[in-house]
C-alpha cells in the first residue's frame, strides 16, 4: 500500500535524493488516471445493478416509507407536509394519482431536504414504489462512487479504492437502506461526500502550500504564520454538510467534527512544511474562513431547503404569508424557530418501545435488526411448504465483525504512527455513533439503521487493515530502510549489501503475496455472505425453513 504521506518511490536505478516540500506534502496517486476513473465506475455499476433490480420489488408501504413517500409527494403539491386520509398507503398502491390528502397541514420531526429528493424520484416516475425508491437508490450508487475514489486518494492505490466501493455495495445495510424511501442513505451520501472534499481539498492545499513556502525561498522568507490559502473545496464541504443537516439533524455532529479536522490537518501542513508559528497561523489564516465555509455555509444550505415552507402559505406554524416575497423569508423565521422548538421537544420526548430498537452498543455486533418487511405468501414456494419473504435491514456480518478489528487496527495506527488516515476514519466513525450514547442513556427510541452514514468509514478502516497486511511495494528504496533493522549497519562491500537487499526485496514480495491472498478471502467471505443474506435483503420468496437459516440468533426475529 502506498503511504500518502511519503515521497513517491523511486525506481532501483535512480540517484537518491531528498524528497522536496511538494512530495511530502502532498504526494501524486501512482498508477494510471484512467485506470484510477475505470475501476470505480465499473465497481459502481455493479452497486447500481444491486440496487435497482427488483427495486419495485414488493409493491408495497414499506416501514417508514408510509412516512416519507407521503411527504415527499405533499412537498411536490404543496411545498410543505400535509396531511392524509386514513388508509392512504393503500390507496396509492392500488393508485398512484389517488387523492390521499385530509384537511390541513401535518407536523414533521425532520426537515424537508431528504424528503425534496425523494419527491424528485416522485416527480420523475410517479408515486409508485419504484417512484419514490428511485432516489435512495441512485445517492446509494453514488455513494460506492465516491468512496472508491476517496480511498483511493487516501491509500494511493487505486485497487483498495475499488475494494473500498466493492465492500459498501456488498452491505446489506447500505443496500437495504438504498431501496427504500426513507432519509438515512441521504444522510450517508452527503457526509461521505462532504469528507471525499475535504480530503480532496487536504491535498491540494498542502501541494500549494508547498509550492508557496518555495517561491517565496523557504518557510522563513515570509510571512511567520505562512501564507494564506483558498479553499474552495471546502465551500463545497459545507454544501453537502449542509444538505445532510436538511435531511437529518445528525449532521450536526459532523460539522463540528470536520471543522475541528481540518483545523488539525492545517496546523499539521504548516508544521511540517516549517513555517515559523504555525498554531497561530493557523487560527489567524484558517479558522474564521473555515467556520464561514462549513458552518455558515452548511447553515445556508439548510435554510434554503425550507423554502417551501417559507415562501408558500399554509405549512404548519405558517398560515398567511407576506405579499411582498422578499419580505417572507425574515417573516418566517420567528415562525421556524418555534417550529424547530417543536421538533427538537419531539425527538427528546421519543421514547415510545418499539420491537426492533436497540442502543448503539448493539449496533457494531448487529444485535438487533430491523424487519423493514416480512409476509409469508400462501402456495408461493408449493402448497405443504411455508413460505416467507422478508427486507432485513442488518448489516454483512462478516464485514460488520471484521470492521471491529480494523477500527481496533485503526486506532493502533492513529496512536503508534500518527496516522492522520487512521485518525479521520476514527473521527467520521465516531461521529456517527458515539453522539448517539447520550440519547440511549436518556431510552430515546433508536433503531440499527441510525449508523448508515457511518458504514463508508468502517469501510475506509477495513480497506486501510487491508493495506498494512499487504505491506508497501517492494523496491530497492523501501528495501534500504529495512537493512539497519534486518542487519545492523548495512555492509561496506557492495556486494554484500546488493545480496541483503535482495533478500529484503524477496521477504517483502512474500509478505505482500500472503497479505494479497488474506485481503482477498476477506473480500470473498464478504461476497459469499452477502450473497447468503440476499434473499432477506431484497424480498425475495423463500422457504421458511430458508428464511430461518439465516436468522443466526434469536434477537435477528
Amino acid at each position: 500500500m502506498a503511504m500518502t504521506d511519503v515521497a513517491p518511490a523511486r525506481a532501483s536505478d535512480e540517484p537518491r535524493r531528498t524528497p522536496s516540500l511538494r512530495d511530502r506534502l502532498s504526494p501524486p496517486v501512482p498508477g494510471s488516471a484512467l485506470l484510477g476513473w475505470l475501476g470505480p465506475l465499473l465497481v459502481t455499476a455493479f452497486a447500481a445493478f444491486l440496487r435497482f433490480d427488483r427495486l419495485a420489488v414488493p409493491k408495497a408501504v414499506v416501514f417508514d416509507e408510509t412516512y416519507y413517500a407521503k411527504d415527499a409527494l405533499s412537498l411536490l403539491k404543496f411545498g410543505w407536509e400535509h396531511s392524509t386520509v386514513k388508509d392512504a398507503d393503500k390507496l396509492l398502491i392500488q393508485d398512484p394519482n389517488a387523492d390521499i390528502w385530509a384537511e390541513g397541514p401535518s407536523f414533521v420531526a425532520h426537515p424537508p431536504g431528504g424528503k425534496w429528493m425523494i419527491a424528485i424520484g416522485e416527480w420523475l416516475f410517479g408515486a409508485t414504489p419504484f417512484g419514490w425508491r428511485f432516489m435512495p437508490a441512485l445517492f446509494g450508487t453514488l455513494a460506492v462512487l465516491v468512496l472508491c475514489r476517496v480511498a483511493r486518494r487516501m491509500t494511493g492505490s487505486t485497487l483498495l479504492g475499488c475494494a473500498a466501493g466493492l465492500l459498501l455495495a456488498l452491505d446489506g445495510l447500505q443496500f437495504v437502506t438504498s431501496r427504500a424511501a426513507l432519509l438515512d442513505i441521504f444522510v450517508q451520501f452527503w457526509i461521505i461526500a462532504a469528507f471525499a472534499c475535504l480530503v480532496n481539498d487536504r491535498f491540494r492545499s498542502r501541494a500549494r502550500l508547498a509550492d508557496r513556502i518555495a517561491a517565496q525561498g523557504g518557510p522563513d522568507a515570509g510571512s511567520p504564520f505562512g501564507p494564506f490559502l483558498v479553499h474552495g473545496w471546502r465551500i463545497a464541504a459545507g454544501l453537502c454538510l449542509g444538505m445532510a443537516c436538511a435531511t437529518k439533524w445528525t449532521g450536526v455532529f459532523y460539522v463540528a467534527a470536520f471543522g475541528l479536522m481540518v483545523l488539525f490537518w492545517d496546523f499539521g501542513a504548516r508544521r511540517a512544511a516549517g513555517v515559523p508559528r504555525p498554531l497561530a497561523g493557523t487560527m489567524l489564516l484558517t479558522a474564521g474562513p473555515a467556520f464561514v465555509q462549513l458552518v455558515v455555509v452548511a447553515a445556508v444550505t439548510y435554510l434554503a431547503s425550507w423554502w417551501g415552507w417559507i415562501f408558500r402559505p399554509g405549512g404548519w406554524g405558517r398560515g398567511e404569508v407576506a405579499g411582498n416575497l422578499l419580505l417572507r423569508p425574515f417573516e418566517a423565521l420567528p415562525d421556524l424557530w418555534h417550529y424547530h422548538t417543536e421538533m427538537w421537544n419531539f425527538h427528546n420526548g421519543l421514547d415510545a418501545k418499539h420491537p426492533y430498537q436497540s442502543w448503539p452498543w448493539d449496533w457494531p455486533i448487529l444485535r438487533r435488526p430491523v424487519a423493514f418487511f416480512y409476509t409469508e405468501p400462501k402456495g408461493a414456494c408449493g402448497e405443504a411448504v411455508r413460505c416467507s419473504r422478508e427486507i432485513l435491514g442488518i448489516g454483512t456480518p462478516a464485514l460488520w465483525w471484521g470492521g471491529l478489528i480494523a477500527l481496533v487496527v485503526a486506532v493502533g495506527l492513529w496512536l503508534a504512527a500518527r496516522d492522520w488516515r487512521a485518525g479521520a476514519i476514527l473521527l467520521g466513525y465516531l461521529a456517527g455513533w458515539l453522539t448517539w450514547f447520550p440519547n440511549a442513556f436518556g431510552d430515546r427510541t433508536m433503531f440499527l439503521f441510525y449508523t448508515t452514514p457511518v458504514i463508508p468509514f468502517m469501510v475506509l478502516a477495513v480497506v486501510l487493515t487491508l493495506g498494512v497486511l499487504i505491506g508497501p511495494q517492494p523496491t530497492r528504496a523501501a528495501a534500504l530502510t529495512h537493512l539497519p533493522r534486518l542487519y545492523g549497519a548495512a555492509a561496506a562491500a557492495p556486494a554484500e549489501t546488493a545480496a541483503k537487499i535482495g533478500g529484503v526485496l524477496a521477504r517483502m514480495e512474500t509478505r505482500r503475496m500472503v497479505g494479497a491472498a488474506i485481503a482477498g478471502a476477506f473480500v470473498l467471505v464478504v461476497l459469499a455472505n452477502f450473497a447468503y443474506f440476499y434473499p432477506v435483503l431484497a424480498a425475495k420468496v423463500i422457504s421458511y425453513d430458508e428464511w430461518h437459516a439465516r436468522i443466526w440468533f434469536r434477537d435477528w426475529i
